[in-house]
């Protein structure tokens, strides 16, 4: 399936989604093995865009792309609970009576 979105043809999901909100997504998730320094300055930066006038409407878009995703492929929330095992208490054989 192609993803185009003003024109632009977009090659990846995350391709898709930076063209769709204006934005990289990596400024709203941030990177790993990012600094402090570095997250604070990100966030300084996706304030100041949702402060923005022109960016008004970024919190809604953003709840639609989200929605769209989660419609799109539900496999992604296919939740397993995970069983944790009881302890095996140990016991002492041989004990003189």
């Amino acid at each position: 399936m192609k993803y185009i979105v003003a024109g632009r043809q977009a090659v990846s999901d995350a391709e898709f989604a930076e063209l769709a909100l204006g934005t990289p997504v990596e400024l709203w998730l941030g990177v790993e093995g990012e600094s402090d320094q570095e997250r604070a300055a990100r966030l300084d930066a996706a304030r100041d865009i949702l402060a923005d006038p022109e960016y008004r409407e970024l919190p809604d878009e953003l709840i639609r792309l989200a929605a769209r995703v989660v419609e799109d492929h539900p496999d992604l929330f296919n939740v397993v609970p995970l069983v944790r095992l009881a302890r095996r208490r140990a016991v002492r054989r041989g004990a003189a009576a």
